[in-house]
């Protein structure tokens, strides 16, 4: 890529906004340029550069016949290999140090002495300023952990090459994104810690059948708190050994493939657990081997170490990390966790009302660096693979091409979203919703930004929260979900939770994000076993046969998110651009809108159904209904007859064509133009 001074970018060229901030934009994109060309230099390429993994960590040597090993430890004053192959002689093998800082042992194999290395438990002792401890390399690619002791260690992992059967899967850039956000572990009904196995075995299909087509897998990168949800790794080239072997983790990667699925992972880069012996804090004995020094290295919320990502050893870890997961795993692209918090000093916790926010108070420019650099290496190596942004800044050009100015990020998470359904739900009586501000919050997003819209993910079911289902009817849910059983307080409940995910669905961005079993309105909120609930296993699971229970109504919800995702793909209605607001009606709490060739009516009134309510269009035709929330089939009260054609009238007055219909109260309708 050609890196022009005083380049004026697309970026800046088609915001007026962001006029003042040219300068900035330009000296983004400069840093970025700079860097990459240093590696040009080095390593040939960014992809030679994140070839980390295959010269740290543990290697056999085909030609020398012998065991490798490479670790990065500047600071160390000693290490040592020992593990079951040597009968954990913890003085047998010293490495050497290079003046790099990187030390290196080479094992002949016939000091193995016919060992099986594939499966056998290994450390590494490393000497320092803090003394002798034991720990597991950096770059291991398994971790166990001991069920009696509790204890973590690294595995040497040699297994034959998979057959990934010709797997030659590929994203159509033009296929709208149904993302079903997943957790392996907690996805099983039974109370207990779930597998690979088990997901590809009893979910997958699920996830293909509900209309899904793209998995974003949690927690895959090993952390020693199972209630972290995965967001405290420790190991970061170890797929969670608690979900069975990464062979297990590929089967289900290929079965997906196999079944048209995307499987996306939840990549963490943003910070790294502060465990001693699990992970790579003071790997070295120093506090600033990955890490800033001081308070900077600490996130002061998660209670993390946060990465130095201008130094070029961390840039080298973490890029490979990305290459690695994406060749060895064929995974599909990455949701990278928490870019809002890389990206600032103070985590994002501001308020961004000007350009000069964004670009001059506490930037993490290394972060941003990085980013650039991570996203320029998931395109180079799979230029079809998805790379999403959580970020709540709103970061000016987050989701645009580095050669216009941007950070190079294919989507990002519309977080706000959520944020408003949690504020409106607890917060406002129903008869106080603002459908100008409904309207506002779901289409502020900029069109040249895509956004992944959703109305919850596991952010919103973790305890301490609710999720929508729950907000909505709490624990009549646990009483009075029987089919048979009249109950105003679920009634209410399933309308709005159709509503919800409609309105949000067509109109909050270009892909759509559900965590498993929101769409059936799963009853629970999640809580991972913990000394505080006796380590129960019973919140930390989905309760599928709710939804597969006709006598109980969660399988209407799941039914009509089903519905949703057809018609939603059958009229492209992700890519469809903004809509078209056609009417907001604050006193009969009804908002119109048109949108990819569907007129869309939403009547969020408490109690109050309007017979010959007339809504405008953009032009005339003969209109029939093709989905309606009030379905019986959804559950609903079947107050609409599908067989009636609306044929639309002229008003000479006003100069509109209308459409005249009924319109029942908390009933969201679709129409189409059929002449």
């Amino acid at each position: 890529m050609e890196i022009k001074d005083n380049h004026e970018f697309e970026l800046v060229k088609n915001d007026p906004w962001l006029h003042s901030s040219a300068g900035e934009v330009n000296d983004r994109h400069q840093r970025y340029g700079k860097r990459l060309g240093q590696i040009k230099q080095a390593h040939g390429s960014i992809y030679d550069f994140a070839g980390g993994h295959h010269y740290f960590g543990f290697h056999w040597d085909e030609e020398r016949r012998s065991l490798e090993y490479r670790e990065w430890a500047p600071a160390a004053e000693a290490l040592y290999l020992a593990g079951d192959f040597n009968n954990w002689n913890t003085e047998e093998y010293p490495l050497e140090k290079g003046p790099d800082g990187i030390w290196h042992l080479s094992i002949p194999e016939d000091k193995l002495k016919g060992f099986q290395l594939h499966g056998s438990k290994v450390k590494v002792w490393v000497r320092s300023s803090k003394g002798f401890q034991p720990r597991i390399p950096a770059w291991i690619r398994r971790v166990v952990q001991d069920p009696d002791t509790k204890d973590f260690s690294g595995q040497f992992w040699f297994p034959r090459d998979f057959d990934w059967k010709n797997d030659h899967f590929r994203i159509s850039p033009s296929t709208p994104l149904f993302i079903y956000e997943a957790h392996p572990g907690m996805a099983q009904e039974e109370e207990k810690v779930g597998s690979w196995d088990e997901f590809r075995e009893n979910i997958l299909p699920r996830v293909r059948e509900a209309g899904y087509n793209v998995i974003q897998m949690m927690a895959v990168a090993e952390h020693p708190y199972y209630g972290s949800f995965g967001y405290h790794v420790s190991n970061f080239f170890a797929p969670s050994s608690r979900f069975g072997t990464p062979e297990s983790l590929k089967l289900l990667i290929r079965e997906a493939h196999q079944q048209g699925i995307a499987v996306v992972m939840d990549l963490v880069h943003s910070h790294t657990v502060r465990n001693i012996l699990e992970g790579i804090n003071e790997f070295d004995g120093s506090e600033s081997l990955y890490f800033h020094p001081g308070e900077r290295g600490i996130h002061p919320a998660w209670d993390s170490r946060l990465f130095d990502y201008g130094k070029e050893e961390v840039q080298r870890f973490l890029l490979s990390n990305i290459r690695y997961w994406l060749e060895e795993f064929r995974f599909d692209g990455f949701r990278f966790d928490g870019v809002g918090s890389m990206m600032y000093f103070h985590h994002g916790n501001e308020v961004f009302d000007s350009p000069e926010k964004y670009f001059s108070q506490g930037v993490e420019w290394d972060a941003i660096t990085y980013l650039q650099l991570a996203n320029t290496l998931v395109h180079q190596i799979r230029p079809d693979a998805l790379s999403i942004a959580e970020d709540v800044t709103g970061m000016p050009g987050l989701c645009r091409p580095i050669a216009e100015g941007g950070i190079g990020f294919d989507y990002r998470l519309g977080m706000g979203l959520p944020d408003y359904w949690k504020e409106t739900l607890e917060k406002k009586r129903d008869e106080d919703w603002s459908l100008e501000q409904l309207w506002g919050v779901m289409t502020n997003r900029r069109p040249d930004v895509k956004t992944v819209a959703y109305c919850e993910s596991h952010d919103q079911a973790l305890v301490g929260d609710k999720t929508i289902a729950f907000w909505l009817m709490d624990k009549e849910m646990y009483f009075h979900m029987q089919v048979d059983d009249e109950n105003m307080v679920v009634d209410r409940g399933i309308a709005l939770h159709k509503m919800i995910r409609l309105i949000t669905h067509a109109l909050g961005g270009q892909a759509w994000l559900n965590f498993m079993g929101n769409e059936f309105g799963h009853p629970e909120w999640i809580d991972f076993p913990r000394e505080g609930n006796n380590w129960s296993y019973h919140y930390a699971r989905r309760q599928w046969s709710l939804a597969d229970d006709p006598n109980l109504r969660y399988h209407f919800l799941g039914r009509f998110d089903r519905e949703m995702l057809a018609l939603s793909r059958r009229k492209d209605l992700l890519l469809s651009g903004y809509g078209e607001k056609k009417l907001v009606d604050e006193n009969a709490k009804t908002l119109v809108f048109e949108k990819a060739g569907l007129v869309f009516v939403f009547n969020f009134h408490v109690s109050q159904s309007f017979p010959d309510y007339e809504i405008p269009l953009s032009g005339p035709g003969v209109f029939s209904i093709i989905m309606d929330s009030d379905e019986a089939r959804f559950g609903g009260h079947k107050r609409l007859d599908h067989s009636i054609s609306y044929p639309s009238r002229f008003d000479e007055e006003r100069q509109l064509h209308l459409l005249r219909i009924y319109n029942p109260n908390r009933t969201a309708i679709v129409f189409e133009k059929m002449l």
